[in-house]
């Protein structure tokens, strides 16, 4: 064999492992469809402001060695996620905290807004929810909902909060304290400059050719390594013989704008149907940018398609049971799987850091 392994995607998994295989002296070989190395984390230099090209990304984790195995590629800085909600011309801040009780309620205290929350949830009567709706209103109450969840959840998944299975959300976030943070994460940044350098050092060693689509069929490729790494769409390696599972899709549309500040806030969420988008992103203030012009994305949430880039699982217990007859058909036919779409679960970048770790220390 030309080489010891096949990595299908340049994405954050495949260049961990890339860069772990290289160090135990592995030959690789690294392709990804697209005309870039990165994947969802690609990163580019606009109008000299650093662009989160597929969405933000935030680097969150309480894991210590992810951690510094991350900063050993790039310097982060210390971004705090505090996104903002803005309800018909409203804001309020996320997760659910004090402040935003305060704009809701006029309440001063935890035990006001907790009082608030209790009688709302007790008046509802909702003991056994049957769907995203009322598992939302078990939890929050109904203003909560009405106004931070329901609109912006319906975008998300194109369909009704009543329609849609309550285990989606397990867990609201609710604070009685101060605290913007959304994470709670031991460790929070973003890479100073974006992700790509770290993706650069990542594959250093490894050969990487663009714009190569793989396919379990695919002669180019089929021979030229011991193994294969497969970390795309796992229906899509078989050519769907079993039929397409499901995504949610997302659309960006991008401008640059000649001022310094549009927004005052690197995410801003658009939570009523008025609005098309999810949210607004203004990249800059990811490094607390101060260039004369600014770069705006909005984020639009829509059914993926054929041709479409699959960002979200739908992990109902149909879709699982398909990806899992997918997955038991890849690791029957030798192949080596990681990271999101080849597992069909979403995972934040820490976890698939973590994941690509462990497969290294098992496997290499």
């Amino acid at each position: 064999m030309k080489y010891d392994y096949l990595i299908v995607g340049a994405g954050l998994f495949g260049a961990v492992f890339a860069h772990e295989a290289t160090k135990k002296g592995k030959k690789c070989i690294v392709i990804d469809k697209r005309n870039h190395i990165g994947g969802n984390i690609y990163t580019e230099n606009v109008e000299g402001v650093t662009v989160h090209k597929y969405g933000a990304h935030i680097f969150h984790t309480s894991d210590k060695e992810v951690w510094e195995y991350v900063n050993s590629f790039a310097e982060f800085n210390n971004y705090i996620n505090s996104p903002v909600a803005n309800y018909k011309g409203t804001v309020y801040n996320l997760p659910f905290n004090m402040n935003t009780f305060s704009k809701m309620w006029g309440v001063t205290t935890p035990q006001q807004a907790q009082k608030i929350i209790g009688e709302q949830v007790r008046s509802s009567g909702i003991s056994e929810p049957k769907n995203l709706e009322e598992q939302a209103i078990s939890m929050v109450g109904e203003d909560i909902y009405k106004i931070l969840v329901k609109d912006y959840t319906e975008k998300q998944w194109g369909r009704s909060c009543r329609e849609l299975p309550a285990f989606i959300i397990k867990r609201l976030p609710v604070r009685f304290t101060y605290d913007n943070n959304y994470f709670n994460d031991r460790y929070q940044g973003i890479p100073t400059g974006g992700y790509t350098g770290i993706i650069e050092k990542l594959l250093e060693g490894s050969e990487v050719r663009l714009g190569a689509v793989y396919a379990a069929d695919n002669e180019e490729f089929n021979g030229i390594a011991d193994k294969v790494l497969y970390t795309g769409a796992i229906d899509e390696l078989f050519g769907f013989c079993y039929g397409n599972l499901e995504y949610r899709s997302l659309e960006f549309k991008s401008k640059v704008l000649d001022c310094e500040n549009y927004q005052g806030n690197a995410v801003v969420n658009y939570t009523s149907h008025d609005v098309p988008y999810t949210r607004v992103i203004e990249h800059k203030h990811f490094e607390f940018g101060k260039q004369p012009k600014t770069v705006i994305t909005e984020e639009y949430s829509k059914q993926w398609r054929a041709g479409d880039e699959p960002y979200y699982p739908v992990n109902d217990e149909k879709n699982n049971a398909l990806a899992q007859k997918y997955i038991a058909l890849a690791l029957e036919k030798g192949y080596i799987l990681g990271g999101r779409l080849a597992d069909y679960k979403y995972y934040d970048m820490d976890k698939i850091v973590r994941n690509a770790l462990d497969l290294a220390k098992r496997i290499l």
